[in-house]
């Protein structure tokens, strides 16, 4: 055998495999069997695995990491679709999987990406694929910042002492909700071959019927994360970023049920099969769910945005940048951005997709171009662009990025916005406008502004509305969109200020007795049975339909601070602090005025509790919420689309451009 180490990555399709060779006893704690086979897991126990422990003396047996699951070179499985699995061997004895090869993919760090980068045409974005790649040297292992060192995934497997330590340390500076909060969160961690991964949707021990509660979702575990990372402990985000990485889609494919490449999951879940064979060894994998178990088998189109945003924000919290300068982060990267910026029918700069595919689950009228995935685009678009490796490899793809920016933050600043001005203006158009100087460009007809509109905004502020098609504008409020429009200076000043002014305005509608509604306001009799279809759970002010969701108190006290309202952050999070731990955390709220329980709503919700605690952390740590939104980026404004269109005697009044209120 060849003495020397080496990581290998190769382009074999359907996927893409870490090969490591070894005979030594002292890289994984055993002595490896003589036969083919990859371990007798009976006899063996779980070992965390450092690269630190790896030295470029260590001869090893050949281990193979494919892409759709975790296995031996004998015995590979390839998986396909949205069936493929993660897997990692253990003993039936000890309750949990052997954690060696996941430990290899998240501990080997390729020191550089330019050999990636050379095989990779940005320009054309049709040959995302990683070419074969051999370090021989390996004496240069990653090295996590230290900060990190006190997270559950280190030393410690089990996460939950880490919870215990810390909380002495806290001593008496928390309430008794939070406490109560820290240890309900620290118990919905799941943990894959004993390290954490993520949390379950909800934990709610009365449960009978878990349904896909007990799953990891991508956009749910976003809350926990920040709490986490808030709170000095970041490996469970590093273990969930790499994990789900491995679970992304790579494989391009004819079939309409499998998932395109690029396509992250909306979730995972932890499980163990036993193995072939009766010597009690099991297997423990992660099962991914493309949508093909969701409610209209609708795909995720979020999970990606959010994945991109949350490893921006774990550089940004723990200061470890060497994950996002990971090769196979990297491609994860580029493959979310090709999915996303790929070429189609649509003219408009937004993304087309259809209902259902973000956290508004089911049909609830916002297929097109709802406002809570542009501005969750906007948001990845700008993560992106700073993570991104830049070289000859990529420069077409962040020129893409970067018109794409510009494009999309001028269509959302001059097309969804709304105030007191701007509908008077919708109620005086005319119609039928065909020529290129239209003033109504999408054919809108004044009598679609509603009623309730009317005399609902106010004088002062205002919002961007929650969809924009030909001849539509959905005039709802939608809370998440509005809100990421303001993290990330999707909106610019004056209208980030209008969205914080109109929540003041009408707190009694979007806040009253528990933040924060998820929509205003509710559809209703008709409106309600055509555009939901007489959906049972999503009745008026009820769930997706109008609730009041805890979990966004973190995305609204981020945009709080960000805009210097650190006190209507403060105001909200104690309106919720008062019933959140007595009503045993619900996922959401029904009433009008946020008054009751939801009447489906789990209990022990955990991104209501992340959400909760991810608050309180920003309040108490307001600097740290300045490395996780945006300011203007003036760059972007010197390529504003409208700019581009001198040439061809268009005259459009940018918004981009409107000068801050004084």
């Amino acid at each position: 055998m060849n003495s020397r180490s080496c990581i290998c990555v190769s382009a074999m399709k359907p996927c893409r495999r870490f090969l490591i060779s070894f005979t030594s006893s002292s890289l994984f704690g055993f002595s490896p069997p003589n036969s083919g086979k990859f371990i007798n897991s009976s006899k063996l126990h779980c070992t965390k695995i450092d690269s630190r422990s790896i030295r470029s003396g260590i001869h090893c047996r050949r281990i193979v990491l494919d892409r759709d699951g975790f296995c031996d070179s004998d015995s590979i499985s390839w998986g396909g679709g949205g069936s493929r699995v993660l897997r990692a061997r253990g003993s039936r004895g000890r309750g949990r999987g052997v954690l060696v090869i996941p430990r290899v993919a998240s501990d080997f760090r390729n020191h550089s990406t330019s050999s990636l980068d050379s095989h990779v045409n940005d320009k054309s974005f049709q040959s995302m694929f990683v070419k074969p790649l051999v370090f021989k040297d390996v004496e240069k292992t990653e090295r996590i910042p230290k900060k990190e060192s006190v997270n559950g995934g280190g030393k410690d497997a089990n996460f939950g002492n880490v919870g215990v330590r810390k909380e002495t340390e806290r001593g008496l500076s928390q309430t008794e909700v939070e406490k109560e909060a820290w240890k309900l969160l620290r118990g919905a961690v799941v943990n894959y071959c004993g390290f954490p991964v993520g949390t379950v949707a909800a934990n709610d021990p009365g449960d009978t019927q878990t349904l896909n509660y007990d799953q990891v979702f991508i956009r749910d575990f976003v809350p926990s994360a920040y709490a986490f990372m808030l709170d000095g402990e970041g490996e469970i985000v590093r273990n969930f970023l790499l994990h789900t990485l491995q679970l992304q889609s790579w494989e391009k494919t004819v079939d309409c049920h499998s998932p395109g490449p690029g396509l992250m999951p909306a979730s995972f879940k932890v499980k163990s099969g036993p193995l072939e064979g009766n010597d009690g060894s099991f297997e423990e994998f992660l099962d991914p769910d493309f949508g093909g178990s969701a409610i209209g088998r609708v795909s995720p189109v979020d999970s990606g945005l959010w994945w991109i945003i949350l490893l921006r924000a774990y550089g940004k919290l723990t200061g470890d940048y060497t994950l996002q300068e990971r090769i196979d982060v990297q491609t994860g990267i580029k493959l979310i951005l090709k999915l996303c910026l790929a070429d189609g029918f649509d003219m408009f700069p937004t993304l087309l997709v259809t209902d259902g595919s973000c956290m508004i689950d089911r049909r609830m009228g916002i297929h097109g171009h709802p406002l809570e995935i542009q501005a969750l685009f906007y948001s990845a678009l700008r993560c992106a662009r700073e993570m991104l490796i830049v070289n000859d490899g990529t420069k077409n793809l962040v020129a893409a990025v970067n018109n794409r920016l510009s494009a999309l933050s001028f269509h959302i600043r001059e097309y969804y916005w709304v105030d007191i001005k701007k509908i008077n203006e919708i109620y005086r158009y005319n119609t039928e406008e065909y020529s290129a100087d239209a003033t109504n460009k999408f054919n809108i007809y004044p009598d679609q502004i509603p009623t309730w509109l009317v005399d609902w905004i106010p004088d002062k502020g205002g919002y961007f509305i929650g969809n924009l098609q030909p001849a539509h504008m959905d005039f709802r409020f939608f809370t998440l969109g509005n809100l990421w429009a303001v993290i990330s200076s999707l909106g610019n000043q004056e209208q980030n200020e209008g969205v914080m002014t109109l929540i003041e305005e009408k707190w009694d509608d979007l806040v009253a007795n528990m933040p924060l509604k998820i929509c205003f306001p509710a559809l209703e009799k008709d409106e309600w049975r055509i555009i939901t279809g007489s959906d049972p759970k999503n009745t008026p002010w009820s769930y997706h339909n109008g609730g009041s969701w805890p979990t966004l108190l973190w995305q609204f006290t981020l945009a709080c601070i960000k805009m210097g309202k650190l006190e209507l952050a403060k105001k909200a999070v104690a309106v919720a602090e008062k019933r959140l731990k007595e009503d045993e955390w619900p996922e959401y709220y029904d009433t009008k005025s946020g008054r009751f329980v939801g009447k489906q709503s789990r209990l022990y919700q955990t991104w209501t509790i992340a959400g909760f605690l991810a608050a309180k952390k920003l309040i108490e740590q307001p600097e740290k919420a300045s490395l996780l939104f945006w300011e203007e980026d003036y760059q972007l404004l010197e390529t504003c689309v409208c700019g581009l269109s001198k040439s061809s005697g268009r005259k459009n009044k940018c918004s981009r451009f409107t000068p801050p209120r004084s």
